[in-house]
Formats: C-alpha cells, structure tokens, sequence
C-alpha cells in the first residue's frame, strides 16, 4: 500500500541520519509534495510512526523525531576475550519491548508519584515465584528489589549489622565492584585465598573468630573472576562457621540462572539459620541497561536495608519494574534462561575441547564442567599476566587486568581469566589457540632474558 511504502522511506531517512534527533519532521505539505501522495496518506502515515515510537506530535507545530538515527549495534570483537555481558544476539529484544508498554498502561497513573522502596509487590510476589527454581523459597516480604546488584552490595556494605560488627571477609579474588565499593565506603575488607583446590577453610574460620567481621562475600557459582562454583560440602562448611561466629553470608548468585543441575544448590537453599542475604540480578542474563536485582534477607535485617534502600533512591525505577513482573508471569524470562542455559554449555563444551587440543606447558587451564562466563588458567615458568596481557594487546586480544580482582597482598601474577561471555563459537578457536602460543612465546623469551642475564 502507499502509506507503508511512504513509511519505509522516511524511516530510511532516519536510519541515514537525514533527519536528526529530536529534529523536526517534514510537514504534510511537504511529504504530499515530495512523494505525490495525498493528505490523508501522510497524516495516515504519521499516524502509524507514532504509535511505533518513531515519531512524537507538537500541537501547531508538526512531528517531530524521538531519539534519533538507529543506536549503534552493540558488537563484540572476536578478539575480545574480557567481556562480562550476555552476548548482543541474545539478548531480548522484541520479547521484552511489549512488555515495557504494557506496563507503561498498567502503571503508568504511579509513574507521578514514589513507589515503594521495597519494590512492587507483585514484582516482588513475581520473583518469589521465580527464585523457587533456583531452589530460594522466602515469601515476597522478604524480597527487595535494588536498582542492579551493584545497588545491593553498595547498601549492604555500608548497612550497621546487629552484630556491631564492622569488617567484612571477601574471596580471593573476587568480583571487583565489590571490592570497590567496600573502599568507597571505608570499610575494611579481609581477603581468603580460594583457588581451583576451594577456599581456605581454617583461613576463613581465624577470620571469622578475630576479624570483627560482619559478612563474608562469596560468589557461590560461576565465580567471577575464576569461574569456580563451590561444593555442597564447602557450602555446609561456611553457613557452619557463619552460625558458629555470628557471621552473615552475602551471597552473589549473579549467574545462578545459568545451573541446569538442581544438585548444586545455592548456600541459601541449605541454611537452616538465617544466615544467608541472597542476591540475584535480572540484569546479568535479560538486558544490562535493565538494572533489576532482587535481595533475600533475613528478617532481622529487614528493618536495616529497608531505610537504607529508602534513602539511596526512594524506590527502584517503577517502568523497569512493571515490564520485568509481566516478562516474568508471561513465562518468557524462563524460555530465555533455557536458551541461553544451552548456548553456554555449549560455548564453555567448545572451550574444554580446545583446552584437551591446543595443549601447552605454559598454560594449565581450569574450566567449568557446565557453564558460565568465565574460566581461568595459571602461566607456567617465567611469564607474568601483566606481560601477556601487553603481548597479547599488541595482537588486538583483549583479556582482563587480574588485579582489579585482588586485595593488593592477595595478588597472583600467575593467574588469567579468559570469558566466553559474548565471544562467537566460530572465533574461539583462533583467539584461543593466540592465547597459547602467546603465552609460550612470552615463556620462551622470559627464559632466555633470565638466562642471558647470569652469563
């Protein structure tokens, strides 16, 4: 029809940037004109991009564009080897936008006012649902809902315990934003050394007895940075020394969506005391700009986050929320889990099987049996992360810097992380196989400056 060849033109103009953001459209005179149609036609089609979200109208004025030309698409370089976020073809797109204008009706008489800081309660009821297949059963009361996980940890970090306890014990290494926001809000973090053998025990338990601690921070699955996950024995060891030492456990189960085994279960699911605030993000597996997470605490410190939360934002942004409660009551957040469940096991398979092929004496390699984003290898003999990390910038690889990961003391020079987490099946061998011969190269010539030097 003429109108729908009428709107794919000026939304090819748009897509060229012909008309800019927020620029003014071309009138009715001026489309009738240009494309020898009618008025009707015109105004049909103005129509039509308004209520697409193209467009938006000025009473006397005229049309005018919202945004602007087609966003950027996300990319991610075959070479990248460092990246934290779901790969750009997965994530949601079309399945999540009607969403977001369903719950712009459904809520939108609250959009002018505060909503509750604990969250929406059928947000909240929604998730309780949800959490009930990774194995949490609370009930919705219990449930906040934070702007991200970031959010989440900044509030507990900073929260007085009932303990009167100030420090707080954190893995080594650990997810970096937490040991950034324990130094923004002054707060001692004490490090405990886990590695692909498991957690220091009995450096955990002297810690726990002397440290003044309030909450051990663990990432119980798929750790980032080393993309280990704790056995249930460990688990039970920790919620042990928790009770034992009146301790809390601040659990970050950021990728806890991608377990298909409901054998690994949380530290929350096996705490018979209270112990455990539990921390899940939305935004890690649906859409990073999401910035949805959802807090599990223990009731005696309800009271605590709650005014805590109320006065760090006055309430989570009320259209994400509304969009992510009808995603999740739709069913669709858990088709998606289990799509992307199958891409990971499948990339962190590839990974394994170039591992066992592309050996070396350089590089011995800890890879996760399921899933994940992430896993980790240690540099054999001379070489360094720092210098392979240079090596392999000069080559346009990019892996992450290790140390934004560790306590200063607790640093290991040793170890590299490598992610999966948006990296195409089709490049991961070639980067893979770059990586290795790399690192033999850099190993090569690290021992014949060593050798050189006692000549």
């Amino acid at each position: 029809m003429k109108y729908e060849k009428l709107i794919a033109s000026i939304k090819e103009k748009i897509m060229k940037g012909e008309i800019k953001s927020g620029g003014k459209m071309p009138s009715i005179r001026e489309l009738c004109s240009t494309f020898g149609c009618s008025s009707s036609t015109a105004v049909r089609a103005y129509a039509s991009l308004k209520e697409e979200g193209w467009v938006y109208a000025v009473e006397g004025s005229g049309y005018y564009l919202i945004g602007g030309t087609k966003a950027e698409p996300l990319r991610s370089s075959p070479t990248d080897w460092s990246g934290t976020t779901l790969d750009a073809g997965s994530l949601p797109y079309s399945e999540f936008e009607p969403c977001v204008s369903q719950a712009l009706g459904k809520y939108k008489d609250q959009l002018f006012t505060y909503s509750d800081p604990q969250g929406l309660y059928s947000l909240r009821e929604a998730i309780r649902k949800h959490l009930q297949d990774v194995q949490v059963f609370c009930e919705a009361d219990r449930v906040f809902v934070t702007t991200g996980s970031q959010q989440a940890l900044n509030l507990l970090a900073a929260m007085d315990f009932p303990s009167g306890k100030i420090h707080v014990a954190v893995e080594q290494p650990t997810y970096s934003g937490m040991l950034r926001s324990l130094n923004l809000n002054r707060i001692n973090a004490i490090g405990v050394a886990r590695d692909t053998a498991g957690l220091d025990m009995n450096g955990l338990e002297n810690i726990f007895r002397s440290g003044n601690v309030k909450f051990f921070y663990t990432v119980s699955r798929y750790s980032n940075p080393l993309g280990l996950s704790y056995g249930k024995e460990e688990k039970l060891k920790m919620l042990e020394l928790a009770e034992k030492y009146d301790v809390f456990i601040v659990e970050d189960d950021y990728l806890g969506g991608l377990d298909n085994s409901t054998k690994s279960p949380p530290i929350y699911a096996l705490d018979s005391n209270d112990r455990v605030i539990y921390v899940q993000t939305f935004s890690k597996l649906l859409l990073p700009g999401l910035r949805i997470a959802a807090v599990v605490l223990p009731r005696r410190l309800i009271p605590l986050f709650a005014e805590r939360k109320y006065w760090s934002d006055l309430g989570t942004p009320l259209l994400s929320q509304g969009a992510l409660e009808i995603y999740l009551n739709s069913g669709m957040y858990s088709r998606h889990l289990k799509r992307i469940r199958r891409m990971y096991a499948g990339r962190m398979a590839l990974l394994r099987s170039l591992s066992a092929r592309i050996e070396s004496p350089a590089v011995s390699w800890t890879i996760p049996e399921d899933s994940g984003f992430y896993a980790c290898a240690r540099l054999q003999g001379p070489i360094n992360e720092p210098a392979l990390r240079e090596a392999l910038g000069k080559r346009d690889i990019l892996i992450s810097n290790m140390q934004s990961y560790y306590l200063p003391e607790f640093y290991d020079e040793k170890m590299i992380r490598v992610s999966i987490a948006n990296l195409q099946p089709e490049a991961m061998e070639a980067g893979f196989a770059a990586i290795v011969q790399e690192a033999e190269r850099n190993r090569t010539i690290s021992r014949t400056n060593i050798w050189q030097s006692h000549l």
